[in-house]
């Protein structure tokens, strides 16, 4: 199980790799403006287990965040399906910046925050996951 932190742009791609591909519901996504917090659930496929597929439940909470805002998520059910494929960080006024979660089929989250402070943790056992994510090659890519 892991937890990890982030509070730089280094620490934050370790989180960024672990997240991706995870699949969460459009309504397990929240902001808490009084707290300044924006959170979420997914199930995150484990990189890390080299044996067999799995997906673990985990919360990933983003702190000092100061406005989310969406693009391409408008049409979305709470109970529609979205998979993570990046979260990034760009600083605009050290050390505030805006995170960017990156979903497929073009949904964004951007976070303003104050500086960057992100917590990810497995909540709970792993189970065997359907399907191995695939990435199609980039034509870049090809030899």
């Amino acid at each position: 199980m892991l937890r990890l932190s982030a509070l730089d742009v280094e620490d934050l791609a370790v989180i960024s790799a672990q997240m991706q591909d995870a699949v969460l519901l459009a309504g397990d996504m929240s902001y808490a403006p009084k707290r300044r917090q924006f959170v979420l659930l997914a199930n995150r496929f484990a990189w890390d287990e080299t044996e067999t597929p799995q997906r673990r439940r985990t919360g990933l909470h983003f702190d000092r965040v100061l406005s989310v805002k969406t693009l391409g998520m408008g049409h979305l059910e709470k109970d529609e399906v979205l998979s993570l494929l990046s979260v990034t960080f760009a600083e605009t006024d050290a050390p505030s910046g805006e995170v960017l979660l990156t979903f497929s089929d073009g949904a964004t989250v951007r976070l303003a925050v104050e500086c960057l402070e992100c917590q990810l943790a497995d909540l709970g056992p792993a189970w065997a996951a359907q399907a191995v994510p695939q990435h199609p090659l980039d034509e870049e890519d090809l030899p």
